[in-house]
């Protein structure tokens, strides 16, 4: 992993970090970049992974980015958790760090009133070191190649559709974090095999310590007692929601390269059939399928909380 341009020097004590892995994002970065400064973010600290799409200049010219880039195998780099820790031990340490992929946008109680600040102060003065977020997958109503997406845009706006139950809740006892599976990848391609579905619990924000690692993904990170991030008294923890925007009319594309490249899954056999599925360009709104309005109304749906933080 070799430095593209390393601003790290700017960073004060206080910064909120953010912290990923692109691969061909330049379409996606523009309105990325632009949510999460408006939420706060003082700078990104970001890996490209071999791109070759106009990513990494992009990136380069964005005063507020440090890059760094690897051609190495993401998917033995535990799917670039490997690059990221190295980045997060150096530069991350005492820090508020949000670790997310390009097409996870993050929404959580007040996000429209209140940044992340406010929300990194709370959580401070409530002595809780980690914050919870469910991936809400989104989609548009018709094929999923016809939904064009101009770089910039919301991207709710052209995929504003997801599935609001269906849902399924376990604790991994090992570990004490929740694994949650289901919605629309489930209902579609995974019908069959709902527990091979993708998984959507994260912990995308830490208050970092240098001693700190995440596991497989943002699934669930050590030291184990930072994965408790829901209510064990009956009430309900204050919680996000993560827009999973990954079925932009770019994913008809991208899954041919995907399924061909195997960098995505640790078990890459097991997804032949769903890279199929999406090659194919399909529909994935059915009668059922609830329109994004806000924060609220998932809150209302029981997919997010605001807990104690009113």
């Amino acid at each position: 992993m070799k430095p593209v341009v390393d601003r790290t020097s700017a960073i004060e004590p206080g910064a909120i970090l953010l912290f990923a892995c692109v691969r061909n994002e330049a379409v996606r970065l523009p309105y990325f970049l632009s949510h999460y400064r408006k939420l706060g973010v003082d700078h990104f600290l970001i890996v490209d992974n071999g791109s070759d799409d106009g990513t990494v200049e992009q990136l380069r010219a964005a005063p507020d980015v440090s890059l760094w880039q690897t051609t190495a195998s993401y998917k033995k780099a535990r799917f670039g958790i490997d690059w990221l820790t190295w980045l997060m031990l150096r530069h991350g340490h005492d820090h508020w760090c949000l670790t997310v992929d390009a097409d996870e946008l993050l929404i959580y109680p007040h996000h429209d009133t209140r940044p992340l600040p406010a929300l990194t102060d709370w959580l401070d003065r409530s002595g809780v070191p980690s914050f919870g977020a469910m991936m809400l997958d989104l989609y548009p109503k018709g094929r999923l190649g016809d939904a064009h997406y101009e770089p910039g845009q919301n991207p709710v706006e052209v995929m504003p559709w997801f599935d609001r139950g269906n849902y399924t809740i376990r604790l991994q006892p090992r570990h004490g974090n929740l694994w949650i599976q289901g919605g629309v990848r489930a209902r579609v391609f995974f019908d069959t095999s709902p527990r091979r579905a993708p998984t959507l619990n994260k912990i995308p924000l830490v208050r970092w310590n240098r001693r700190y690692c995440y596991v497989t993904s943002t699934h669930y990170v050590l030291p184990y007692a930072l994965n408790t991030v829901y209510a064990t008294d009956g009430g309900e923890a204050t919680s996000g929601i993560l827009l999973h925007t990954k079925f932009l009319d770019t994913i008809v594309e991208k899954s041919k390269e995907e399924k061909s490249r195997r960098e995505h899954f640790e078990n890459s056999d097991l997804y032949e059939t769903y890279y199929d599925r999406l090659i194919a360009n399909p529909t994935l709104w059915c009668a059922q399928s609830s329109r994004f309005v806000s924060w609220r109304q998932l809150e209302g749906m029981g997919l997010m909380s605001r807990g104690g933080w009113t």
